[in-house]
């Protein structure tokens, strides 16, 4: 039997990472009540997924009700998506381009995967939004992020489920440098403080040196972006 759905709940695909974690926080600030799904998917490093706990506690300790609202943490083992392989987020190789334009980082299928088991979770908890950090305005080009992939998606969800979900996508028309400006507005100083030395990134795992930006290794196509955002942000802020 699953639960009553409520209008005023949300789960948010929480990684660890820049994007979800602001979204996380776009969440808090308008639902009532806020849980958090990540998945363990066979990635090469576990180093987002060791920054997720410290995250949710900053969060709680930042703001008084969101502390009240974020609710249960979920953690799934989907450790047999690593087995399709031939990725350079599953694979210890080397990041490059592939024949079809996309950076080899590109896991196929990776966010409609966790989508599924999301709104499959949120469907037993009573839960209506389903909040991502996808965003196609400024990003690596994964067809998966796009607009209108999601939206099919949110349908084809709805009718395998009988269910009226909304997935949400804060960042979807929003460059890297809106981003950190979305931080923000939110948190202020202190979530972007957070963003910076508690988020990661990088899809190699570096976390060794912390720069303005955050952790990373400062080439890969995560890290340009996100340094990128930053230093045009921090421009702008001065006017």
């Amino acid at each position: 039997m699953f639960a009553s759905v409520s209008n005023k709940t949300a789960l948010v695909l929480f990684s660890g990472g820049q994007d979800s974690t602001i979204s996380l926080a776009w969440a808090l600030d308008r639902f009532d009540r806020v849980e958090t799904i990540g998945f363990d998917y066979g990635q090469r490093h576990n180093v987002e997924l060791e920054c997720r706990p410290p995250i949710l506690n900053k969060l709680k300790m930042m703001n008084d009700e969101w502390a009240k609202r974020l609710g249960k943490d979920h953690v799934l083992d989907i450790s047999v998506f690593g087995q399709i392989g031939g990725t350079a987020m599953t694979n210890n190789v080397s990041i490059k381009m592939d024949k079809s334009g996309l950076p080899n980082t590109f896991v196929p299928g990776r966010n409609l995967i966790f989508f599924n088991f999301a709104g499959a979770l949120a469907y037993r908890r009573g839960i209506k939004h389903l909040v991502g950090g996808m965003c196609e305005t400024d990003y690596s080009g994964y067809p998966d992020c796009r607009d209108e992939t999601l939206k099919a998606f949110q349908l084809a969800l709805n009718l395998g489920t009988d269910s009226d979900f909304i997935i949400e996508t804060p960042l979807m028309w929003i460059n890297k440098t809106q981003s950190w400006e979305l931080a923000d507005k939110i948190g202020g100083a202190a979530l972007i403080d957070l963003v910076i030395t508690h988020t990661h990134t990088c899809y190699i795992g570096e976390r060794d040196k912390l720069n303005d930006w955050g952790y990373g290794c400062g080439v890969c196509p995560a890290c340009d972006l996100r340094r990128t955002g930053y230093l045009n942000w921090c421009v702008l802020k001065k006017y």
